[in-house]
């Protein structure tokens, strides 16, 4: 048998415990837990093993001594440690009994022989064309990067608010069973009658269904409706998660045309089976589908028997508070399925959107979710039907549109003043732009110079089908992650590399 770790001595506590907790937002005594929980666990304090008097512990991490008993007391509680009267703390004796030891003798190791896995795969998702970000964007002091977390903008207090709240007794016996197939009743229910109609959609509670964000919709919607031969019109310029959901279905996806005025409509529309489209604000040019190309869209799924996929991202975000009603809105024959997101301006990271459609796909959909992740956290849910029954979802909203405003204006005087060859689309609303740049400039040359000065921008290239044609002069720049007062200097710096790269 493998002999046990030795003991850690007591002159090790101090750097363990910076190790183990220097990132943790823990209490003191929540991290002297969560030090000695890894120490037993990891087998560095087998069982049986005494732990440091509650004295020495306390001298030797510098904090009162009084926390060190608390979090003994607790983890004695817990089962992690015993009490033996005027002999200290000990490591239970069967705190490891349900673990299975990962030592074998070398005589029974199983003669090594790795897996191919890329032969096995039915194909490779790493492969396909995705938007990316540096990994350390955050530390960068002038990132224009899109639907980011915008830490000074979170509500803390108000979500603090709901998450308690959904902990109370009532809510927990709500959201804590397996809902199975089902969601969150009041989630439904807030999303049905204070989402939807600022929309002008109307929608009964067996129509919607709660995914883990927007792009989870997709997939489920891909899954479900689309085989080798259906026909997928994009857009294209266009989404390109979403035109990689598809394309792992079917090799029939169609490039629609976009101009000033969003999607086109053209007779090439009759022979999609399925038509995805971002009419609010269309990805990534931003513009809006007026109404009358909505109505001839419509007419013409009627038509030809097509359906459409409407990606409602970005909506609330008008500045002008006069947002545009959904295509759904106008749907008078179910020809519509409407997908929508409620965390992207709020925190990306919490991962909640849905589905409106006819209640004889979502059965079918709830159905596959099943097969999947069952359903999207239930206690997720219930915090965030508080969060907007209370209000807080409404206020944050209105908030969001001003500041995004401002840093809107701000970012078209920047470019205006630093770089007035650059082209940038009309802004309505949203939190990012769509910027043309002269036809000789390679955005990806550019935004990698540009990483080394600290700005990040997106270039454009990735929301193209076809990246060969020569669609290398856009940008993508988004403002949600960025300051006011950052922009006119990121745009400067931004203005710097480009000199030095094209002039």
């Amino acid at each position: 048998m493998q002999a046990p770790a030795a003991p850690i001595s007591a002159i090790l506590w101090a750097s363990l415990f910076e190790r183990v907790s220097s990132d943790s937002s823990l209490s003191l005594q929540g991290r002297i837990r969560q030090m000695l929980v890894s120490a037993i666990l990891s087998g560095h304090l087998p069982p049986g093993s005494p732990v440091p008097s509650s004295r020495l512990l306390s001298e030797s991490l510098k904090i009162a001594r009084n926390t060190v008993v608390f979090a003994y007391q607790q983890l004695v509680s817990e089962g992690y440690l015993v009490s033996r009267e005027r002999s200290g703390h000990f490591v239970a004796d069967d705190v490891l009994k349900s673990h299975v030891s990962n030592a074998l003798p070398e005589a029974h190791r199983p003669a090594h022989s790795a897996a191919t896995w890329s032969q096995r795969m039915a194909f490779h998702p790493s492969r396909q064309r995705n938007i990316v970000k540096p990994s350390d964007w955050q530390r960068m002091p002038y990132p224009f990067v899109y639907a980011q977390f915008d830490a000074s903008q979170f509500p803390t207090a108000e979500w603090r608010e709901c998450c308690t709240k959904a902990l109370s007794i009532l809510d927990i016996r709500s959201w804590a069973p397996d809902l199975i197939t089902s969601d969150d009743s009041a989630l439904i229910e807030e999303i049905r009658t204070q989402v939807l109609p600022r929309r002008g959609v109307w929608a009964e509670k067996d129509e919607i269904v709660v995914t883990v964000g927007a792009q989870h919709a997709l997939y489920l919607l891909a899954d479900l409706l689309i085989h080798n031969h259906t026909v997928v019109g994009m857009e294209d310029p266009g989404y390109p998660d979403a035109r990689n959901t598809f394309a792992h279905r079917t090799e029939r996806l169609l490039s629609l045309p976009i101009d000033d005025n969003g999607l086109c409509i053209t007779p090439a529309l009759e022979a999609c089976n399925y038509i995805f489209v971002t009419p609010s604000h269309q990805c990534p040019t931003t513009v809006t589908l007026p109404l009358e190309r909505r109505e001839a869209l419509l007419a013409l799924a009627e038509k030809s028997d097509s359906i459409i996929i409407e990606d409602d991202y970005e909506t609330e975000n008008r500045y002008d508070n006069n947002p545009t009603p959904a295509l759904k809105s106008l749907d008078k024959n179910g020809r519509v399925i409407y997908v929508g997101s409620l965390s992207k301006s709020f925190a990306p990271g919490l991962r909640i959107g849905y589905i409106v459609a006819p209640a004889e796909l979502t059965h079918e959909l709830r159905a596959l979710r099943r097969l999947m992740l069952r359903h999207p956290s239930a206690y997720i849910q219930r915090a965030f039907a508080l969060f907007i029954s209370l209000g807080h979802h409404h206020s944050l909203l209105r908030r969001l549109c001003v500041i995004y405003g401002d840093r809107a204006q701000a970012l078209q005087e920047a470019l205006a003043q630093w770089l007035p060859e650059f082209k940038l689309a009309p802004l309505n609303g949203g939190s990012s732009c769509w910027v043309t740049t002269p036809a000789h400039v390679d955005t990806e040359q550019l935004a990698i110079a540009a990483l080394q000065e600290g700005v990040v921008i997106e270039p454009g290239k990735v929301f193209f089908r076809h990246p060969e044609q020569g669609q290398n002069n856009f940008i993508r720049m988004g403002f949600s992650s960025i300051s006011n007062e950052k922009i006119p200097a990121g745009i400067e710096r931004l203005a710097k590399v480009y000199h030095k790269l094209y002039t």
